[in-house]
């Protein structure tokens, strides 16, 4: 089965968690996906960066680890690019810690009285995601100020791969 709509998992909300009382080993959320986003950290780490820049999400959403990397693949491949891979610096401040859940719509005979008796469904773990509050940092980005305006390029393009309206903040 394929991925669901993102939009289907923006909104930022405290999911119901199993809490058993007589078996507390059941009260995991067993089998966690690993994310996608393995590097965090891209480019040069030690260098002479004279400007910092943050793309900062205006509104409270959850951003799914997918829609990360490929924010992180289109923005580091920019400014590989244009700017070279020793001349920046780019860190993702997030991690997707978030487990986001899904139960399987039921089709076929008898598939209605089985749905309709689904409150509170656990569901099984289907990824994993960042959960953000209004005004948050994402991304920090250190460049030289030569560089100044592709640095801000490459922080627009990953805010258009992500779930809300992003900022540019320097620092």
């Amino acid at each position: 089965m394929g991925l669901r709509p993102g939009r289907s998992m923006r909104k930022v909300e405290r999911p119901y968690t199993r809490v058993s009382k007589s078996v507390p080993r059941k009260s995991y959320v067993v089998g966690v996906p690993f994310p996608k986003t393995h590097q965090f950290e891209m480019g040069a780490r030690t260098g002479n960066f004279d400007t910092t820049l943050y793309l900062v999400g205006e509104k409270s959403v959850q951003i799914r680890d997918n829609a990360l990397e490929a924010a992180r693949i289109v923005a580091n491949k920019f400014l590989d690019t244009k700017v070279g891979p020793t001349n920046y610096f780019m860190k993702i401040l997030k991690y997707p810690h978030h487990v986001l859940r899904e139960k399987p719509i039921a089709t076929g005979a008898g598939a209605d009285r089985y749905s309709q008796g689904m409150a509170h469904a656990f569901g099984k773990p289907v990824g994993t995601a960042i959960q953000t509050k209004e005004n948050e940092r994402l991304v920090m980005l250190k460049v030289s100020k030569q560089n100044l305006e592709l640095a801000k390029a490459a922080l627009k393009k990953f805010g258009l791969k992500i779930s809300t309206s992003t900022k540019i903040v320097s620092a």
